[in-house]
């Protein structure tokens, strides 16, 4: 049996101002094309498949085309669980309609679906909290899915109480894995874990977050280790962090696969790819990669010459650029101008003046006397080195002109 997993989608996601919606539409494009390439036989979405609660109508229309057509239309079954950017209930909302096509959303951790038969493609045999078997005709034997969607701590409250929460954590996600996996999980069917958390090897070191991310390991409270995972998993599917991670216990795969696009530039040069996973009964999961080649690159320039910055970005169209300039003074506006007019992707530009003039020693007083625009130079030359120039003069002119209308 083939399985397709991917996560991390943060459909709605903007780069600073920079909207990335017509790239998620390639990307996503180019998975449903992988998923029909290599014929697999189900899909796993590990969470955060918005970037917000509330997200664009433009993310939420992507969402459900692409699911369906993941699902071609009901033959194939496609699991999706939310993930910390996502609202539980507008994950869980559309999953009435959603399972006549072979959707199956959790958005609460202990969701429990009705049985199903999605017609002429396949039957959902046996249901739980967290868990669906799914007999495909194509096998003899059924895939069991564990599914465990991000909690935050007033939901983890409500399912833990109020004592320990590291602990209990956990305990009880290695509890219940357990006992649904004892109940359920024996070697002749397929066995899948997929979860949204963050979860490490024991032992090994820390896993960096994605930038910008919403934080899911605060100290050790939120800590899961792979060795919750129980025996009979032959294979995890994460998700949160950004970058492909393979952190197994044993010869049980557990991957984070990554996001399907570089979301902060600190993902800047990341390979991203989507896993494809071969499973039968009572073996080792077979994986591999499948690298994704759309979207833009994010890339970080630092250039000390402009006539330089503005060729390398004539010659990167496609990039996404956070450009660092140095300079000996202050950029003009002309030059910002040939900057901004060379690229339509530039994110930030970052200025770096490298001389300054020698501070006198000791503490000059502030004569407190003085008007506004006199004191801003004196604080300027005190920080810079410097005198102000004339663009920034005129720009500090338009910003005090216009607090004195606000004040009046």
């Amino acid at each position: 049996m083939r399985i397709l997993h991917t996560a991390d989608w943060h459909l709605g996601k903007k780069l600073d101002f920079f909207s990335r919606i017509e790239e998620q539409k390639e990307v996503l494009d180019e998975i449903c094309q992988i998923a029909d390439r290599e014929e697999v036989d189900l899909v796993v979405v590990s969470g955060d498949l918005y970037d917000t609660f509330n997200p664009p109508v433009e993310a939420t229309e992507l969402l459900y085309r692409t699911l369906k057509r993941l699902s071609k239309n009901g033959k194939r079954p496609v699991i999706a669980i939310a993930g910390n950017h996502d609202s539980p209930d507008r994950i869980d909302s559309p999953d009435s309609l959603a399972r006549e096509l072979g959707i199956f959303f959790f958005g609460q951790p202990n969701l429990k679906i009705n049985p199903i038969t999605v017609e002429d493609s396949f039957d959902v045999i046996r249901v739980d909290e967290g868990f669906l078997e799914i007999k495909l005709p194509k096998y003899y034997y059924p895939i069991r899915i564990l599914s465990t969607a991000f909690a935050n701590e007033i939901r983890l409250k409500q399912y833990l109480g109020d004592t320990d929460k590291a602990t209990q954590l956990q305990e009880l996600l290695k509890k219940n894995w357990q006992e649904t996996a004892n109940q359920y999980c024996d070697n002749y069917g397929v066995n899948l874990l997929t979860t949204h958390l963050y979860m490490l090897k024991r032992g090994a070191e820390m896993l960096e977050e994605p930038e910008g991310e919403k934080p899911l390991r605060l100290g050790f409270a939120d800590l899961v280790y792979s060795d919750s995972i129980p025996a009979q998993v032959q294979y995890t599917a994460l998700g949160h962090l950004h970058k492909f991670h393979e952190i197994g216990q044993g010869t049980a795969p557990v991957i984070y696969p990554g996001s399907p696009l570089a979301y902060s530039f600190s993902e800047s040069g990341q390979k991203k790819q989507v896993i494809i996973v071969d499973l039968e009964p009572n073996k080792i999961a077979q994986y591999r990669t499948v690298h994704l080649e759309k979207g833009r690159p994010l890339v970080r320039m630092r250039f000390n010459d402009i006539d330089e910055a503005v060729k390398w970005l004539h010659d990167n169209p496609n990039a996404l650029v956070e450009l660092t300039l140095e300079s000996d003074n202050f950029l003009s506006s002309s030059d910002l101008k040939r900057v901004h007019e060379a690229h339509n992707g530039i994110i930030h530009v970052i200025p770096v003046v490298s001389k300054k003039q020698e501070l006198q020693s000791g503490r000059s007083s502030v004569n407190l006397d003085q008007d506004m625009k006199d004191l801003f130079k004196d604080y300027f030359k005190s920080k810079y080195g410097q005198e102000p120039n004339e663009e920034l003069m005129t720009l500090f002119n338009e910003v005090a002109a216009n607090t004195l209308e606000k004040e009046d």
